[in-house]
């Protein structure tokens, strides 16, 4: 992972939620959000920090790119994204 940002629960939520996703069509917004529990808002806040912008003088690990398509936002792993998701322990919780 990367070395300036430490993946919480939630960003492992987003990071296995996108990797669900089929193909490479990404997840809008409303339904991330869904998923998850949390308003868009929240959501976005978080995947602001887990882009590659740099925040604080620290730069994000970029495992997420959010993308306009229309009037909806839509939230894509990358490359770093879906490697860091493939790695991860199995969920448990999932059903």
């Amino acid at each position: 992972m990367s070395a300036g940002f430490d993946a919480d629960a939630f960003s492992i939520a987003i990071l296995r939620a996108l990797a669900e996703a089929p193909g490479e069509g990404g997840m809008s917004l409303p339904r991330l959000g869904k998923r998850l529990g949390q308003g868009a808002s929240v959501v976005m806040r978080q995947l602001t920090l887990m882009g590659d912008a740099t925040l604080g003088g620290v730069r994000g690990p970029g495992w997420v790119r959010v993308v306009q398509l229309d009037d909806r936002w839509v939230a894509h792993l990358t490359d770093a994204g879906r490697a860091v998701a493939e790695s991860l322990p199995a969920d448990d919780n999932a059903g």
